[in-house]
């Protein structure tokens, strides 16, 4: 055999050619690495479309009733649908549809969307049916806020981080995690209520129909009591004391603060969040679908540095994951 032909000799005699095409080899591959996307994990497709509905206080049977039975027959005659099942708890009612091989996902939930907001007849008190697609997403990080201060000032600061964050390039999916849903609690007796003839469901009305803007369902009463949750957005006692309730025929009028005690708070139920055993909100960053989580993990970073000089003095922020 002629060990003078071959590439691998010609290579042996010409060692500038091959340490060039060396060095070439080691450069493309750096550039893979530096443009590559990094993922935890691969992203799963599930064809299917979930719609949810909460309805506030509702029992299974009339979540089934006044909710899921109406959706699934408002899509029962949608193109691509192969399947339907649902799920009816206190409180919520889930469906979900899962897509023939072969459609446009995209395309039937568009469909589903205008489908189900067509729907007229859904109970009062439920909330705005909400259609997605499911995609996984895997976690890049936790950041805790935390310190001297109240429940109301951490979770406030808590959301303007989350919105900050969002607007970070290559970030898409923040949430604020362990932190309790505003309430206001509006306390009426029942002896002021007979005084001026007023039955309890004509105050609740009269809140229903002012101008403060309520998500549906937000409203649940107990034993003369009314209880407003308000979700993201803090309410204050004087956006409900001025609710007018009657008006006489002087011109005057009944507000709902002259019979009722009006207090703002959150929610009844106990706070588990700490973090070196101080108060605290958590924000969880999430890559999902082709982020880059390194590149994410990266920006927020940089962003906590610079934030944690404009936060209070009684107030930190930290991070890990």
């Amino acid at each position: 055999m002629d060990t003078n032909k071959g590439i691998i000799a010609w290579f042996a005699r010409n060692s500038v050619a091959a340490n060039l095409l060396m060095i070439v080899i080691l450069l493309a591959g750096l550039g893979a690495v530096l443009t590559i996307k990094k993922q935890s994990f691969p992203e799963i497709q599930l064809e299917q479309v979930n719609i949810r509905v909460p309805y506030l206080g509702a029992a299974p049977q009339e979540v089934k009733s006044g909710v899921i039975d109406k959706i699934e027959e408002s899509i029962r005659g949608v193109n691509g649908i192969k399947r339907i099942r649902s799920t009816a708890v206190e409180g919520l009612g889930t469906v979900v549809a899962e897509i023939a091989s072969g459609y446009d996902i995209q395309e039937v939930m568009e469909e589903i969307k205008t489908q189900v907001n067509s729907i007229s007849t859904l109970p009062e008190q439920t909330e705005r049916p909400l259609v997605y697609r499911i995609r996984f997403q895997s976690n890049v990080m936790w950041l805790s806020l935390f310190g001297d201060a109240s429940e109301h000032t951490l979770k406030e600061l808590a959301k303007q981080i989350r919105d900050e964050i969002k607007k970070q390039p290559g970030v898409s999916k923040v949430d604020v995690v362990a932190a309790r849903d505003y309430e206001v609690a509006i306390e009426i007796p029942e002896h002021r209520l007979r005084e001026y003839g007023l039955t309890f469901d004509q105050v609740v009305n009269a809140i229903r129909g002012s101008s403060v803007d309520l998500p549906g369902g937000s409203i649940r009463s107990e034993s003369g009591n009314i209880l407003l949750r308000t979700k993201g957005q803090a309410y204050y006692e004087d956006d409900f004391a001025s609710i007018p309730l009657l008006r006489f025929a002087d011109g005057t009028r009944l507000l709902l603060s002259d019979i009722a005690t009006v207090t703002d708070g959150f929610i009844e139920r106990p706070r588990l969040a700490t973090f070196n055993g101080q108060n605290s909100v958590s924000i969880r960053v999430d890559a999902v679908g082709e982020d880059d989580t390194l590149r994410i993990a990266n920006t927020v970073k940089s962003y906590i540095e610079k934030k944690r000089t404009e936060l209070p003095p009684s107030v930190q922020l930290d991070y890990w994951g």
